[in-house]
């Protein structure tokens, strides 16, 4: 049998409580977080939260062309996929390190 056994596992909750805080005030930051994503050379820019909410759609006045609306809706999707794809890797890389070097499967 193992002497204090208890005790390690005791602390090991405390650290565990410790990361549990730590990544839940790292999310909350991450909500604050204000990412932007651009197509057609900043024509259209969309900005969403580390949340991936989106908050912000600007389009420039020389991308509104009323006989290519097809071309206009294409640059806000490709700046929104943007944006999101910009909040992923901000959220993998903050939340990310708290599960290097553990063997999760996900």
């Amino acid at each position: 049998m193992m002497r204090g056994g208890n005790g390690n596992m005791q602390n090991m909750m405390k650290q565990m409580q410790k990361m549990q805080k730590k990544m839940a005030e790292a999310q909350e930051k991450l909500g604050e977080e204000k990412i932007e994503g651009t197509a057609g050379g900043g024509m259209v820019t969309v900005v969403v939260t580390g949340h991936k909410e989106v908050v912000d759609v600007r389009i420039n006045p020389e991308a509104v062309d009323p006989d290519d609306v097809e071309m206009l809706q294409d640059l806000v999707l490709a700046a929104t996929n943007d944006a999101l794809k910009k909040a992923d890797d901000l959220t993998n890389n903050t939340m990310g390190q708290f599960t290097k070097g553990m063997n999760l499967p996900f």
